[in-house]
């Protein structure tokens, strides 16, 4: 039996994703994520907060860069990746990403919106506020 890899993570960005375009133009989006829980220690509620490497690829990338914004709630599935790089000194360095395959920004609608939008006023047909509705109008 092959094994499984899966992230299925809700948490706050921490900054705005950061987008680089490699060669080819494929786009690759990146940012921290902060997932928190809350736990009793001692009588005391004690929050402990983790911070993940997110990574998008391509088409992901570019939506994420147009929605997502720094404190957002999201949901996120992915898979995690340990990939190896040398800093400046040459000294080789591991870092650990989760890969995301695709992401639910949550919250209100109006949390993703520039502007709230504005409220529609019901129209009506008579004067009297009331709606005149017709027994043929059904839909059953």
């Amino acid at each position: 039996m092959s094994g499984i890899n899966k992230v299925i993570l809700v948490g706050h960005l921490g900054k705005d994703p950061e987008v680089r375009h490699l060669e080819g133009g494929v786009a690759v989006a990146s940012f921290p994520l902060a997932t928190s829980e809350t736990f009793n220690k001692d009588g005391r509620k004690v929050e402990q907060t983790e911070w993940h490497n997110i990574v998008m690829w391509r088409g992901l990338a570019d939506v994420a860069a147009k929605f997502l914004q720094k404190g957002k709630l999201v949901y996120i599935e992915g898979k995690l990746r340990t990939r190896s790089f040398e800093d400046k000194e040459g000294i080789k360095k591991y870092t650990t990403e989760v890969v995301a395959e695709n992401f639910t920004m949550l919250g209100r609608k109006t949390d993703f919106e520039n502007e709230p939008a504005p409220r529609q006023a019901l129209k009506t047909s008579d004067t009297d506020g009331y709606r005149n509705n017709d027994a043929d109008d059904l839909p059953f």
